[in-house]
């Protein structure tokens, strides 16, 4: 664990810096490994020299020839020929909707997607069966917004979040198709508000634990809070961050790991069999100069992404955190607001001085609301890459090791507050506050793209809104 003082190993425009360690080495080593050919499918014949490339051809040859000497594809061979061919043609319209696309995500095996709007609305769409809406939600006792959902394991129950301390939790396996709360089916409260708090929390962000008997949440009063489902009582809140806790999320399988991020700038790993003898984080990830959006956990308790208000995206590595943080500096401009503010054109220039990431990504904004971040799936690509939603309307793709921008994909009129990559299949999906959830596919199905929006004349409104 470092001290706080370590060396700034982040770049510009997504590139390494030039203190390249063995840390980005691992990392790049690592994904090397997970998206590469065997050699010697690249090889003309066996046992010569000369290579070409590696061409979705000549792999099936070499396949067929048992150049590996396998007999087929490894793992790695298949996110290599998957990896080529991204999710850029279209898009297809899935939905368009009259309120703003807040959340939408597909389901850990791919056969459900669930898209969360402002309009008190969560669509769950049966994504094998040509997107039929397979449950609609009207949601209760909704303040603002949906700000979250999160499916269970098993895909049975579905909760959502919004500016509340309720969240409210669904049968999602149910055959009743019009879900309104308490009418057709009941939408069972959780109070993640303690005994003498009374209600002046929202939360941003609730996650399952991996065997869906628990919840942990982020709140707009800085606290982390878990729930036990079986119980049905809040078990743990703990004061996390100095700021709203814009984002939770697991950082394995485990379960034990649990990362979080804050509008305070810091990232903060927290393990959960200490967290009721210390109530501290196990450690801190400095980097950021402004709030953090969203976190994306690489699945290994190992690595995470980060999207920040300062406009990048980062990579870390918890063995670089740090057991206390600097202050934060920010741009030192307290009229800064991002929610309806350009951001200052000097302060992209601007770095931390004891920035702990790997690597930083630019080029997509993060402003209006919380623009959410991933890693592109292990299956398909072998995690190759990395893809964020834009207030520009757009979804950037990034090489995760060259920091390259690999592709843009524009079609909507309003910020992509998030995006998902289907975890089989070069498929990806788009939703905006313009309220179209739209499908960009690889090589598409031959329907024809969706046509432009008929928008009415004027921008969206920006100022005397409250935004996420």
């Amino acid at each position: 664990m470092d001290d706080g003082s370590g060396s700034n190993e982040s770049s510009e425009s997504g590139i390494f810096g030039e203190g390249t360690s063995y840390l980005v080495h691992e990392i790049s080593q690592i994904t090397k490994l997970r998206s590469s050919p065997n050699e010697n499918l690249s090889h003309v014949v066996p046992g010569r020299i000369r290579r070409l490339p590696a061409s979705t051809v000549r792999m099936l040859v070499g396949r067929e020839g048992n150049y590996s000497g396998r007999g087929k594809f490894s793992a790695a061979d298949g996110c290599h020929m998957l990896s080529r061919y991204l999710p850029t043609k279209g898009p297809w319209i899935v939905d368009r909707m009259g309120s703003r696309a807040y959340v939408s995500q597909f389901s850990d095996d791919g056969s459900l997607f669930i898209a969360g709007f402002q309009g008190s609305h969560i669509r769950i769409y049966d994504v094998d069966k040509d997107w039929k809406i397979k449950k609609d939600i009207s949601a209760r006792n909704l303040r603002w917004t949906i700000t979250d959902t999160s499916l269970s394991p098993d895909r049975q129950y579905l909760v959502y979040a919004s500016m509340s301390p309720i969240i409210h939790i669904v049968n999602a396996g149910s055959a009743t198709t019009e879900s309104v709360a308490n009418v057709t089916e009941i939408h069972y409260g959780l109070n993640f508000a303690s005994d003498n708090d009374g209600d002046e929390f929202g939360i941003f962000s609730i996650k399952f634990s991996t065997d869906g008997r628990e919840l942990v949440a982020g709140t707009s009063d800085s606290s982390i809070c878990v729930y036990d489902l079986g119980a049905d009582k809040l078990t743990l809140r703990i004061p996390a961050h100095l700021s709203d806790v814009n984002t939770v999320c697991f950082a394995d399988e485990s379960g034990h790991l649990i990362y979080s991020g804050s509008d305070d700038s810091f990232c903060k790993v927290w393990d959960r069999r200490c967290f009721v003898s210390k109530e501290q984080p196990a450690g801190i990830l400095m980097g950021h100069l402004e709030g953090i959006t969203f976190i994306n956990s690489r699945g290994d308790g190992r690595y995470l992404i980060s999207n920040g208000k300062d406009q990048t995206t980062k990579l870390w590595d918890i063995r670089k955190m740090s057991s206390n943080a600097a202050m934060n500096l920010g741009l030192g401009d307290d009229e800064w607001d991002y929610r309806w503010m350009d951001y200052p054109r000097y302060a992209r220039n601007l770095r931390h001085p004891q920035d702990q990431s790997l690597a930083t990504y630019q080029g997509h904004s993060v402003l209006r609301t919380l623009v959410r971040c991933y890693f592109s799936p292990s299956y398909s690509t072998g995690q190759k890459y990395i893809y964020t939603g834009s207030s520009d309307a757009s979804v950037y793709i990034y090489d995760l090791v060259s920091g390259e921008q690999v592709a843009k994909l524009d079609h909507h009129e309003a910020p992509v507050r998030d995006c998902s990559w289907h975890p089989f299949y070069p498929m990806l999906v788009s939703s905006a506050w313009d309220g179209d959830i739209v499908r960009w596919e690889f090589p598409g199905n031959g329907e024809p793209p969706a046509p432009p929006p008929n928008r009415r004349s004027g921008g969206v409104r920006i100022r005397g809104l409250y935004y996420m």
